[in-house]
């Protein structure tokens, strides 16, 4: 065995020497990676996509059965849109190609991110996978999947799922790995890594908060907590069913959920029935009050009533409802820190607030961003034009989904914004990123910017592929051992370049194949030998 893979594995560096292997591997993949043309990367993705796309219904379940929350035949939905769907929609793009604008005089390099570490969550755990992934795979970056430790099962089949797919349709060995085990000391470790490029979180506010503490680029999101508004003319009827139907997909489990009904005084009672009629139980005073206990009676949102299902919030206070309930809806009289149920509430229990006009419930939604979910979502149904452009301008919320659910609709379906199932909340929520995140956060550009000067004349880079000269891999530049920036087998200041020479070339590349063979090799018996000390 090498002397840095002893080392590193040496004990009590075992744990934290894992993963820097993991990601040794990690970088070297995206070195090679990084130069594949976009042919290659689409049939890679192709077949990640497929893969996770035929395993959709499977790991829904295995999802629920881990965590116990949510729906397994809704999260079945969601994971066949973050794999093949979102794969047709990322292939009309292209994230590989240099792009050539001699009206402008430049050329423009993409050029990845390099290692990207995922955090995905236990409450969406199977769609963030494929969902960050395919992102990756289409930007021609690696990728290392963190996943919560409630759904490590789940989310390490999906990954190895994908990755196996990957590998067998050529992408290079470990551009999709995944931490089987995950723990905090060890998450801090890898976020802190100079080998991340990037840092992709998705999960509660302590982590996101950690990720953009941990010193690389990091993109987070903030909790939602998404007013509804409903004015004097919006169609009651189709209003009743998307709020119903959104808050209870799922199980409510989406971040971009409505999580308080403002509705005008005038319609009120209508759209009240029309709930009802769409799946509402609506809540008695006395209930409203059990409610309110149960789920921030310690001060903090119930976890045991996350995901879970209206029927059994209903046992839960020892309210018997029919099976085909929904949602319950609760009355509130105010918006505030001293109502609790006008928080964000990640389960089918829904908040309604009747205010006096449209104006009053522009007020009450600031209100109630105010308190929690800034930047997030919001959504509002309505035929008036200038309420709904008022409402816009006026929450701050950077998704307002009109006429429709708002669990799918901020997240991009059913909607033409980008689907996600990481919502960027912006400088208003302290995210870097404002919009859906997608793969364009994934890659920068190198941009070639000639004189603007009409008399230098612009070159000709038609049919020129930018890394042509040299074999997969860039030669001493990168390595299967690498010590952070500072890689193992870089040149010195002084030394001369690489050849490039016809055979030099591809001999050189065959030993660092085989390097990289054995270093892999290493790894995985030092791995089996620590599972069974």
């Amino acid at each position: 065995m090498t002397a840095i893979v002893e080392e590193i594995l040496a004990g009590e560096k075992r744990p934290t020497g894992a993963a820097d292997l993991m990601l040794q591997v990690a970088e070297w993949a995206a070195s090679a990676y990084a130069r594949f043309g976009r042919a290659k990367v689409e049939e890679i993705a192709r077949a990640a996509a497929e893969t996770a796309h035929a395993h959709a219904g499977e790991l829904a379940e295995a999802a629920v059965a881990e965590t116990g929350f949510g729906v397994a035949e809704h999260k079945k939905i969601k994971n066949e849109l973050t794999s093949r769907a979102l794969f047709e929609l990322y292939s009309r793009e292209d994230f590989c190609s240099a792009r050539i604008r001699p009206d402008l005089k430049m050329v423009e390099l993409p050029r990845p991110a390099g290692v990207v570490f995922g955090l995905t969550p236990s409450t969406n755990p199977v769609c963030s996978v494929f969902y960050k992934i395919l992102m990756a795979l289409v930007t021609r970056n690696a990728i290392i999947i963190s996943p919560h430790p409630m759904a490590k099962a789940c989310s390490a089949r999906a990954a190895k799922l994908m990755a196996e797919a990957a590998e067998k349709a050529g992408a290079p060995a470990g551009i999709i790995q995944v931490i089987e085990h995950p723990n905090l000391p060890l998450i801090e470790h890898v976020m802190k890594s100079p080998r991340v490029g990037v840092i992709l979180a998705t999960g509660g506010t302590p982590m996101v908060r950690a990720a953009y503490s941990s010193g690389n680029p990091a993109i987070g999101v903030g909790p939602g907590n998404a007013p509804v508004l409903v004015d004097e003319s919006a169609d009651l009827n189709e209003a009743a069913k998307r709020i119903v139907a959104s808050k209870s997909f799922d199980n409510s489990i989406l971040c971009t959920n409505e999580s308080v009904v403002l509705a005008v005084e005038s319609v009120a009672d209508r759209l009240v029935q029309s709930m009802r009629s769409a799946g509402a139980h609506v809540a008695k005073p006395e209930e409203v009050a059990a409610l309110r206990e149960l789920l921030f009676g310690r001060g903090t949102f119930n976890v045991e009533v996350l995901g879970k299902s209206a029927v059994e919030i209903g046992a839960m206070i020892g309210l018997r409802l029919p099976p085909h309930t929904k949602i319950i809806l609760a009355e509130i009289d105010r918006v505030g820190i001293d109502e609790p149920l006008s928080k964000e509430k990640l389960c089918p229990v829904l908040g309604f607030l009747r205010v006096p006009h449209a104006q009053a419930g522009i007020n009450q939604a600031k209100a109630l961003i105010r308190l929690s979910g800034a930047g997030h979502s919001a959504a509002i149904h309505s035929h008036h034009s200038a309420t709904i452009l008022a409402y816009g301008a006026a929450v701050k919320a950077l998704r307002v989904v009109v006429n429709a659910p708002c669990s799918m609709g901020a997240a991009g379906y059913g909607t033409h914004l980008a689907p996600a199932f990481t919502i960027g909340t912006g400088y208003f929520g302290s995210s870097s990123v404002g919009e859906n995140v997608g793969p364009q956060h994934l890659i920068n550009w190198t941009r070639i910017a000639y004189n603007d000067d009409p008399s230098e004349a612009f070159g000709d880079f038609a049919g020129l592929d930018a890394w042509s000269g040299g074999p997969a891999l860039a030669l001493g530049l990168e390595a299967p051992i690498s010590l952070g920036r500072l890689q193992e087998g870089a040149p010195k200041l002084g030394d001369p370049a690489p050849s490039n020479a016809a055979g030099g070339a591809d001999e050189l590349a065959l030993m660092r194949e085989e390097i990289r063979k054995m270093v892999l090799e290493e790894l995985r018996g030092a791995l089996a030998a620590g599972k069974k000390t």
